[in-house]
């Protein structure tokens, strides 16, 4: 007796390929992609790089860019870790890591374009504009209106560091749930200003997630792994690869709706008597302004109760200048004793035991 043939499963449709910059990146597959900028002053080219990975299923497209400000270069490091981990061989969606944004400002270690304008106040630009207008241009229409989610990658500007921290103004409802899932030891509601990706991104329907970080044309080695592992830690939360590549974090990010600046009381020399990570308790004394002569202390204390999460590292200071960054949440000192057991947890992380990620 003939036995009846098994029924067939109906084919799952391929999945359409990913184009950007007129080039064309098959499913299960990545590519590197040259999105011409212009020429230096020699006619040597400048080119946006742009590294696509296209997964084989459907699934969210996020984009990751660091170096908008050229000396910011720890996001540099963050993407080139992340884009040798191994999760990547099996992902679903669409991931587009751009490196290095502003060429111009990463090849001179400098914060600006070359006439001077801050790419991060030049958006959504123009395709006849400056060359921070037309490069912002280029990045909305290649880069952000391909996308669902961002994740832009910075650093505190010269002289000055900063804790690692997200910083969100969310128009989606998962958005602030993606920054505590990111893992930073601080979440930080910012306003978004006017010509920044963020401000731009928002206005095209992507939400962004600013991750602040160590200080310019330094790298630093647990702001690094704070940003690969919040990366894939988000990318998990967002279905695109296996949950176990990223991890649930044992301890809750501080959240803060508000932060302030302590300024200098003089010039002069100064020495801080607390750093980043570390509590401060309203009007503390956390450093010191002296002349150089040694005949004048000025104090410097605390505006409010809160964690540090920003300092500068430039002793030779000016009336005015900003010393500390404190960002105000509840139980502070709690947060501080989670602030030191997260670093700890990256230390032990296997992930950084790989030797293609370090």
């Amino acid at each position: 007796m003939a036995t009846a043939a098994k029924p067939r499963r109906a084919a799952t449709p391929k999945r359409a390929a990913f184009e950007i910059g007129g080039t064309i990146i098959e499913p299960g597959t990545r590519a590197i992609v040259n999105l011409p900028i212009s020429m230096l002053s020699d006619h040597t080219p400048i080119s946006l790089t742009v590294h696509v990975i296209h997964g084989r299923q459907d699934g969210p497209t996020l984009f990751v860019s660091a170096a908008i400000h050229g000396d910011e270069i720890i996001g540099v490091e963050i993407i080139r870790r992340l884009l040798q981990t191994r999760p990547f061989k099996r992902m679903r969606g669409t991931l587009i890591c751009v490196p290095v944004v502003n060429v111009f400002g990463f090849i001179t270690h400098n914060r600006y374009l070359p006439d001077r304008r801050d790419l991060n106040r030049s958006f959504p630009g123009s395709p006849r504009g400056s060359l921070a207008s037309q490069l912002g241009h280029l990045f909305m229409t290649e880069i952000i209106a391909r996308s669902d989610w961002g994740i832009d990658l910075h650093s505190a500007s010269n002289h000055r560091t900063n804790l690692p921290q997200i910083r969100l103004s969310p128009s989606k409802p998962e958005t602030e749930e993606l920054a505590q899932v990111f893992g930073a030891p601080v979440i930080l509601r910012s306003k978004l200003r006017e010509g920044s990706l963020r401000f731009a991104a928002k206005e095209a329907g992507v939400d962004v997630l600013l991750y602040e970080a160590g200080e310019a044309l330094r790298i630093d080695e647990y702001p690094v792994r704070a940003g690969v592992k919040g990366i894939l830690n988000v990318m998990g939360k967002l279905g695109m690869i296996n949950s176990r590549a990223s991890s649930k974090r044992k301890i809750e990010p501080a959240f803060s709706k508000s932060s302030s600046w302590v300024r200098a009381p003089e010039a002069g020399i100064f020495r801080p008597f607390k750093h980043i990570g570390e509590a401060a308790t309203a009007d503390e004394l956390i450093g010191m302004v002296s002349d150089p002569l040694g005949q004048s202390d000025f104090e410097v204390r605390s505006v409010a109760a809160g964690i540090i999460i920003g300092q500068a590292n430039l002793p030779v200071v000016n009336e005015g200048d900003a010393l500390f960054h404190i960002a105000e949440v509840e139980g502070v000192r709690r947060t501080e004793d989670n602030i030191g057991k997260m670093e700890d947890e990256l230390a032990e992380d296997p992930l950084f035991d790989e030797d293609e990620i370090i």
